[in-house]
């Protein structure tokens, strides 16, 4: 391992290191940050040392820019919740997921580095994937703001939404490379748009239908928008055909107003995003208080531990970058964002350099959900669009997305072991040649 490699991580650990050292002086809690400081180093770094030692040709930034985000997240949790009546085992909770989600991580890679298994099992995947979502619906399912996706199994509670679409991806991953040149061609024509044959095209439709229809009847809206996007992507990845997108803005456009006039939360939602200012006190004081943070913060910041952000409800979940943006400003926040940046350029990367049509579409998928994750849920707390109640994925609390989050990022990991190791043989082969 060379110390090229290890800087990245080293670094991004310091920072993680800095966050929770400041936070000593700011409030005034020398115990606990010191904990989770140590508590967070040693996770994430043994982390990587058996990621590099079991893939030692993967992408060596991933797992830096992940151990950042999550560090930052973890850092801002413990200065929202800390000392704060009835939140007080939040940062705690949150360690304990990441804990999780690096033993997901390991498992996968030290399981599925030949992850080309896992597209023999697509049609499993799809299916439980729809099981996951339909799970809701059981006893163990039940309702928070107005939308039952969530789940809990004793002590544990999670979205099985989190882990369904990461199983859709790998279903359309593996069918599409698959059947990629008949989803190509053409059988007949509808509404002036080229089709391929049903029989080809079926399976696609039926499970990317029957995912949406259960989390339309979830009222999750945000989940909702990913599982209907990121397939489009990918099918306009595998196929090149332009109508595809088309047809699918003009379906999403629909389905949009469609649950507009069906869901009184989503008409809530929509006006505190046209006109927070109409019920300030009401529905428009979540928007409000995060714009008032992201103003006050400038453009350096409040400083960590400075600011106001617990006048935002559930900062650390749906507003976690308001707070960001309130106390790091607006070189922290867009420093953040180009983290998330650099983690989708490597997502892309890894998509161009895999062998396989299968691979290839993977990666992209992951990265494309990943990216549009965050574009989502960056794009609701600014204002710029409606909120949709989904994560920013390794920042936000929660265990869900931070275990899928972790996932994720591992299944990339693995695919790019492949990549960088053809590429390091051929190297080899030229520098000998």
């Amino acid at each position: 391992m060379t110390q090229r490699a290890t800087s990245p991580m080293i670094l991004a650990l310091l920072i993680t290191s800095l966050g929770f050292a400041t936070l000593i002086f700011a409030q005034e809690a020398a115990s606990p940050p010191l904990i989770y400081g140590a508590y967070y180093t040693g996770t994430l770094f043994v982390l990587y040392l058996g990621v590099r030692l079991l893939l030692p040709h993967s992408d060596v930034l991933l797992l830096p820019i992940v151990t950042m985000l999550t560090g930052i997240g973890l850092v801002m949790i413990f200065r929202l919740t800390y000392d704060i009546e009835g939140a007080e085992n939040l940062a705690t909770t949150q360690a304990i997921w990441i804990l999780v989600g690096s033993g997901a991580m390991f498992i996968i890679v030290l399981l599925f580095r030949n992850y080309h298994r896992l597209f023999d099992y697509k049609y499993l995947l799809a299916l439980g994937a729809v099981a996951l979502i339909a799970s809701t619906f059981t006893p163990f399912g039940y309702e928070v703001n107005g939308a039952r996706l969530w789940v809990a199994i004793g002590p544990v509670n999670f979205q099985p939404s989190e882990f369904a679409r990461i199983a859709l991806v790998i279903f359309f991953a593996g069918y599409l490379a698959e059947k990629r040149d008949v989803m190509t061609a053409t059988s007949r024509t509808v509404l002036g748009i080229q089709i391929p044959a049903l029989k080809y095209f079926g399976p696609v439709a039926l499970v990317w239908a029957a995912s949406l229809g259960l989390l339309v009847f979830e009222k999750d809206l945000g989940s909702s928008l990913l599982f209907f996007a990121v397939p489009l992507f990918m099918l306009y990845a595998a196929t090149g055909r332009i109508a595809y997108v088309l047809l699918g803005t003009v379906l999403f456009s629909v389905g949009s107003l469609v649950t507009y006039f069906l869901f009184g939360h989503v008409q809530l939602r929509v006006q505190s995003w046209l006109d927070p200012w109409e019920d300030p006190d009401g529905t428009g004081f979540q928007i409000l208080q995060s714009i008032f943070n992201i103003a006050d913060g400038g453009l350096t910041g409040t400083g960590l531990g400075a600011g106001f952000s617990q006048t935002i409800p559930e900062v650390e979940t749906d507003f976690i970058f308001s707070a960001i943006a309130s106390e790091l400003g607006l070189l922290g926040a867009t420093a953040v964002l180009l983290a998330f940046l650099a983690f989708v350029y490597r997502g892309i990367k890894i998509s161009l350099l895999a062998e396989d049509e299968a691979s290839k579409l993977l990666a992209f998928g992951l990265t494309a959900m990943f990216a549009l994750q965050t574009l989502v849920i960056v794009g609701g707390v600014t204002k710029a669009i409606p909120l949709t109640g989904i994560t920013l994925p390794f920042v936000s609390y929660g265990g869900s997305s931070v275990v899928g989050s972790f996932i994720l990022t591992a299944l990339l990991l693995v695919i790019s072991e492949k990549a960088g190791k053809r590429e390091a043989e051929e190297t080899l082969y030229e520098d000998g040649a």
